[in-house]
């Protein structure tokens, strides 16, 4: 997939929206980790030394209406504190509190050219989510070129990824070029063996994946609490384990289709259970055959790990996304850590790896630069792999 992305002459002396994913986690009312802003810096360095007029829009968190608790000021302060280290004689962002209206205006009126401005949470806004028509004219009035460096949100058809769109020359920015480009790689052309991981809670979120990997992929290894729907799918007790019973139909169908495929799908040998997710005094190694009925898988055992960490060894494209277990809750992000290491390990695989817990998995190991890409979008990566048509790309295609 092509992206059209913009020259100097394209932005040089304009107003131009940026759409980037600063949904960052906050803590104390400060930014507590500034990954998706340091990746964000390209783009709006690029646009800033191109004497682009840049104004940043993005969402933080899922507030219902506007609160407090998610305006964008403490993402002011830590974007201006990066963006200082990157930019000589830069003023400053300037934080607005508004997204859209006569104070978007002030502030574009003004000679801002050495600030960059900051709109407040796109999310504050209902019409933001509805992809709302008249709130995209108003969101792009003021403005005469976009930019999408948001690959996060490229699966949502919101009015900050498509709907301003309709109204401004639009371009994608580096960030989401190198998404593609990486992402293409592992669904185009995939290096053999290609082996995917995936995880997570609700194997609903992963069925579409799971369908589309069947005979593209030589292994599928599976893990998470969406492995225990698919072990009731086969007829095995899962105790308190999460199961999503209304899938257990979908599951046999998924699971028949990898029988009569060239694709392996591959379960847990043996599963970590607990009585109480709060201690780990209850720890016990159970085959999925043996799962009593007061116990809940929370974690791939030991065995699991191994066998996985062998076919990892093996592959020469690796996609992953989706914790292994209960990552937030050690000592049952084991197995997620054991996976994060494995691909680490093998240096001479193409590795993407997308999702939260994943990517943190990584990283809290110190692996991220063995890793070939680190994908900023969990869900937009897994729709994108899964061969689903994401909106906030497809407004941005070449030619």
């Amino acid at each position: 997939m092509k992206l059209r992305t913009y020259t100097e002459a394209d932005v040089r002396g304009r107003r131009v929206l940026v759409r980037a994913d600063l949904n960052v986690p906050l803590a104390g009312g400060a930014v507590g980790d500034t990954t998706r802003i340091e990746e964000s810096l390209p783009n709006l360095v690029a646009l800033h030394n191109f004497g682009a007029r840049v104004a940043v829009i993005s969402h933080l968190g899922r507030p219902k209406a506007r609160d407090a608790a998610f305006t964008m000021k403490p993402v002011a302060a830590a974007l201006e504190r990066l963006l200082t280290q990157k930019l000589r004689g830069f003023a400053g962002v300037h934080y607005l509190t508004e997204a859209v209206g006569p104070e978007v205006a002030r502030a574009l009126a003004a000679d801002w050219r050495r600030e960059i401005v900051l709109l407040e949470n796109s999310r504050f806004y209902p019409g933001e989510t509805k992809n709302d028509p008249e709130f995209a004219r108003e969101l792009a009035q003021p403005f005469e070129a976009f930019v999408n460096d948001a690959f996060g949100t490229a699966h949502r058809a919101h009015a900050t990824t498509v709907g301003v769109t309709q109204h401004l020359k639009s371009f994608a920015g580096p960030l989401m070029v190198k998404e593609v480009e990486a992402l293409s790689r592992v669904v185009e052309r995939p290096a053999r063996p290609f082996i995917v991981v995936t995880g997570g809670k609700k194997v609903s979120d992963k069925l579409p994946l799971l369908r589309s990997l069947c005979g593209r992929a030589e292994t599928v290894l599976v893990g998470g609490a969406m492995v225990f729907t698919l072990a009731r799918a086969l007829g095995l007790a899962t105790g308190k384990s999460l199961v999503e019973e209304e899938q257990i139909d979908a599951c046999r169908e998924v699971i028949a289709d990898y029988h009569e495929s060239t694709t392996r799908l591959v379960l847990p040998e043996d599963v970590v259970v607990t009585t109480d997710l709060e201690s780990a005094a209850g720890m016990a190694n159970r085959t999925l055959a043996e799962i009593g009925e007061a116990e809940m898988g929370v974690d791939i055992g030991e065995a699991t790990q191994d066998a996985f960490a062998q076919y990892l060894a093996e592959a020469a494209t690796v996609f992953w996304n989706g914790p292994l277990g209960v990552f937030e809750r050690p000592p049952f992000d084991r197995g997620t850590l054991a996976v994060a290491k494995a691909i680490a390990e093998n240096r001479s695989a193409f590795s993407v790896v997308g999702g939260g817990e994943s990517v943190e998995a990584v990283k809290k190991l110190g692996f991220a630069q063995a890793i070939s890409h680190l994908s900023t979008g969990g869900g937009a990566s897994l729709e994108f792999v899964a061969g689903q048509e994401l909106p906030g790309l497809a407004v941005l295609a070449a030619g």
